[in-house]
């Protein structure tokens, strides 16, 4: 656990790993990924992860088929990892999330009504075997529910002892500031955290959208997902799609559509240069080096891997190092490599500069 890191989330008080390891697009789905084989290999992909120092493990009640699947497997997973080892797997020191917001077909079982959000978060920690999550997100915004209905569900969630805490995915950075300050003004729980996309090639959100979010009052923590792009900035679809990978599945077809839209839009001749620069510059893959540029940026309070072979897992938790021996000349080059940095936040007093510091 030597080489681990851990950042501040938000304003909770908690510390996660800067790397962490979710359950999303893994568990659940395919045949191999199922029943005693998918918990097997969830135990062995725990263990990898914990044992590398990362104490974040990310759910959702819309991971796996049927929904909640995943967090199924991951309670059973976790009840026999504590057996073997109840030290390493104290729940104390361990940070357990999950998402509501994709439940049932009923037309009541999804959304941020505060009958969801109490129902939902209290069957994914049923399935979970857990008495609390530390962290609950709305997992997408709710058109049909106003936005103090779901700050006093959320309050409610939070003060029942179902969760330590809240906070938002994919929401703009106007509905966060809306169920902030409303919390604030009414005495209830504000949103800490947000999860959104981001990694190289997915930028303007993140570092235009929510840069004011990252400051004062706010203090926003984050729990990126997709830094490797579903897999594009590995570089194994430089090639076309490889047997095997997520694209082939069925479930997945927007994959294999954004892999046209990425050729369309030049992004594998980017990767194919960030290869390159990855092998000559640091003798690393470009999955550590897309790892690494995320975490220099001190925004960013974790990252959420999905890898599914402890080989793959272990690679990833590389981009540490790779992240401490990177310099501003190296992001810089880097830059030039992407060309897609988002413009400056204009604020008060003229354009404002965001440095991306060392780890």
């Amino acid at each position: 656990m030597a080489d681990m890191r851990y950042r501040m989330m938000g304003n909770t008080g908690i510390q996660v790993s800067v790397l962490s390891y979710g359950f999303w697009a893994t568990y659940g789905i395919k045949d191999d990924m199922k029943g005693d084989q998918g918990i097997e290999l969830a135990k062995s992909m725990m263990r990898v992860a914990r044992e590398g120092g990362i104490n974040c493990f990310d759910h959702a009640e819309a991971y796996g088929v049927p929904n909640g699947e995943a967090e199924r497997m991951f309670g059973i997973a976790l009840s026999d990892l504590q057996k073997e080892d109840s030290e390493l797997w104290r729940r104390s020191d361990l940070v357990i999330t999950t998402k509501v917001f994709w439940g049932g077909a009923g037309v009541n079982e999804s959304g941020l009504s505060r009958k969801h959000v109490l129902e939902g978060l209290s069957a994914s920690l049923e399935r979970m075997k857990l008495d609390y999550v530390d962290m609950v997100f709305c997992h997408r915004p709710d058109p049909f529910t106003p936005t103090e209905t779901v700050v006093r569900a959320m309050t409610s969630a939070v003060r029942s002892g179902m969760a330590t805490s809240w906070g938002t995915s994919e929401w703009s950075a106007q509905q966060i500031t809306e169920a902030f300050w409303i919390a604030r003004s009414m005495g209830l729980e504000p949103p800490q955290y947000e999860q959104p996309q981001y990694n190289m090639l997915h930028r303007e959100r993140f570092e235009h959208e929510y840069f004011p979010m990252f400051n004062p009052p706010y203090n926003i923590g984050t729990t990126i997902w997709s830094p490797l792009s579903s897999g594009l900035l590995t570089g194994k679809y430089n090639k076309g799609v490889p047997e095997g990978s997520r694209a082939t599945v069925e479930l997945y077809g927007w994959m294999r559509e954004k892999l046209e839209a990425a050729q369309k839009e030049g992004h594998m001749e980017r990767v194919e240069k960030l290869s390159d620069y990855a092998k000559d510059t640091f003798g690393c893959s470009s999955a550590q080096l897309a790892l690494a540029w995320c975490l220099k940026n001190p925004n960013v309070s974790t990252i959420l891997l999905g890898a599914t072979k402890e080989e793959q897992l272990k690679e990833n938790l590389g981009c540490i190092s790779i992240a401490l021996s990177m310099n501003e000349n190296h992001m810089k080059e880097i830059e030039d490599i992407l060309d897609n940095k988002p413009a400056d936040w204009v604020g008060p007093g003229g354009t404002g500069t965001r440095t991306l510091h060392t780890l």
